[in-house]
């Protein structure tokens, strides 16, 4: 579809928008996390252990993606094992290594959770030509990478 004619807007308004999308997908997660018997941490770890398809993480990997220590990773795992979430699973390759399995039935809860939200976002994104799709897919990207960067900095004592 062709993208419809927008107003103009400023990088402030485009970060005050964001600030409260993320606001409210913070309240968002909380709610969701709580109705699954997660807390939010943990429910992010799962999204990544999800998100990572049949090629399932290491404990490494997902502390690497959640942003994490490898020992909160296990609290994490802990938990989600507990909870029926995921498993741990030797690794073919290296049966030193486990990776994280998640539970297809969890999965399905998950899935039931967010298809509603993922449902209007995709109906919001047909009013948006493919070429808009890929300015704002860049948008993200770069904005997460620049998250990643300042959460580096204040973990390295700086400031951001």
């Amino acid at each position: 579809m062709e993208g419809n004619s927008r107003p103009p807007a400023t990088v402030e308004q485009v970060v005050a928008a964001m600030d409260r999308l993320v606001s409210l997908s913070l309240v968002g997660q909380h709610e969701i996390a709580q109705r699954l018997g997660l807390n939010v941490t943990d429910l992010t770890c799962f999204g990544h252990i999800l998100g990572a398809g049949d090629d399932h993480l290491t404990a490494g990997e997902l502390a690497e993606r959640a942003n994490l220590t490898t020992g909160a990773v296990t609290g994490v795992l802990n938990r989600l094992e507990r909870a029926g979430y995921a498993r741990r699973q030797a690794d073919p390759a290296d049966r030193r290594r486990v990776r994280i399995v998640p539970d297809e039935g969890a999965a399905a809860r998950i899935v039931e959770m967010y298809d509603p939200f993922y449902r209007r976002l995709a109906e919001l994104s047909a009013g948006y030509s493919a070429e808009e799709i890929g300015a704002l897919a860049d948008w993200f990207a770069q904005a997460a990478a620049a998250m990643r960067a300042t959460l580096e900095e204040i973990r390295r004592g700086g400031t951001p």
